[in-house]
């Protein structure tokens, strides 16, 4: 039988509300606490907690049969200890249930595996890694990077961290003739890879509603149907969480499907099995090579990161950010430290992609700024004030 292996990504970002000084101190002289809040509520009574219901249901009804992974950053976590402790329940109920695993990242969904010393990097999934022992009381095994980023490199820090497996994007220009639904190991470390079969994972995460597409409308079974047609290893379905309710919205039957997904799966040829069953249950056929100037990631047609930094007004203040790293360390200030972390997030280099302007792609879709330059503008402003605070801060201890 061929493995199915089920992974969803949750994330919220802390937005940076429209920066103008003030006399406002702390955290949030930044970050925009009502809009976030206000945001996150949303979300979660139209994706978390429906989406959470369901899925708990399926696992009581096909204990031992159904099974998934989640990954929740820490800024999804912060936020649910803010504003919604039932959400942060739910994800208690999974773990309990011993059929989800929970997977391991950055702490702040950030981009600082791009740098080139990877001292933040790997302090940030060490900090996730506390995170998730404090707060779900599991330990994850198996690493999935910021957006599916991954490279040689990050593949050995994995390995070398103790993860039995890494996951990433099934890139064409990666795998070539190759086919995602298989094992692979990392050159130079030999760390198991599951990709993401994007054509599948695809079809639900942003076809689903699409009228236009030959595919619809898509039902579980249609779906299942397709999928077991593949006679290979596994099948790696990996999206985004908020698919649920969110960029689907209820009305669309997405919940109706989720719903029959599990019973329709089982009723085929697949079964479904975690990332740590499928690298324990299936030998790696060959090697992944990626090297560091040819990252790639889960993001957009090109798939590398240039969502991130494709233009001069990302890399400017991507630099800025970078540039800044050993100074607000020096500070030995946790409030400036905490702040510096959340800039890494990489949702504020999102929105300031231009790829958009030609063609309204999903980057206008996440945005909360009227343009990408207002993203960077917005961005610059509030990072030069936090620098001169940064510095005033550094005079004192000179």
């Amino acid at each position: 039988m061929t493995s199915l292996c089920l992974y969803f990504q949750i994330h919220q970002p802390f937005r940076l509300r429209w920066f103008w000084p003030d006399d406002r101190t702390g955290f949030f002289r930044y970050f925009d606490e009502r809009g976030d809040r206000e945001i996150f509520k949303r979300v979660a009574e139209k994706c978390y907690l429906p989406a959470n219901r369901v899925l708990l249901e399926a696992l009581d009804e096909h204990r031992g049969e159904f099974k998934f992974a989640l990954s929740v950053t820490g800024t999804h976590l912060e936020q649910c200890e803010l504003w919604e402790e039932e959400v942060l329940e739910d994800f208690r109920e999974m773990a309990k249930t011993g059929a989800v695993e929970f997977l391991d990242e950055t702490c702040y969904h950030s981009i600082s595996s791009l740098f080139e010393d990877k001292t933040e990097f790997i302090e940030e999934i060490r900090e996730h890694r506390r995170l998730m022992k404090d707060l779900l009381g599991v330990k994850p095994e198996v690493f999935r990077n910021t957006e599916l980023l991954y490279n040689n490199t990050i593949g050995k820090i994995a390995s070398d961290l103790g993860y039995k497996a890494v996951l990433t994007e099934g890139a064409d220009h990666m795998l070539g003739w190759r086919s995602p639904n298989f094992v692979y190991e990392a050159t130079g470390s030999g760390i198991p890879i599951l990709v993401r079969n994007y054509k599948l994972s695809d079809d639900i995460g942003y076809r689903f509603s699409a009228r236009w597409w030959d595919g619809y409308p898509l039902t579980a079974e249609k779906w299942a149907q397709w999928a077991s047609g593949i006679r290979e290893d596994c099948i790696n379905i990996f999206m985004d969480y908020e698919t649920f309710g969110e960029h689907q919205w209820e009305e669309t039957g997405i919940f109706a499907f989720l719903r029959n997904f599990p019973e329709k799966v089982l009723e085929t040829r697949l079964n479904f099995d975690t990332p740590s069953e499928v690298v324990k249950k299936y030998t790696p056929v060959a090697e992944i090579d990626v090297g560091d100037f040819t990252t790639i990631s889960w993001a957009d047609m090109e798939r590398d990161t240039s969502a991130w930094l494709g233009n001069d007004m990302q890399r400017r203040c991507f630099e800025e950010i970078k540039l800044l790293e050993p100074f607000v360390k020096k500070t030995g200030d946790q409030e400036l430290l905490n702040i510096w972390k959340h800039l890494l997030t990489s949702d504020h280099y999102y929105y300031m992609c231009t790829k958009w302007l030609g063609d309204g792609d999903v980057h206008s879709y996440f945005s909360v700024h009227p343009t990408p330059y207002d993203a960077g503008v917005n961005f610059m402003a509030a990072l030069m004030d936090f620098k001169a605070r940064v510095f005033r801060k550094l005079s004192t201890i000179a």
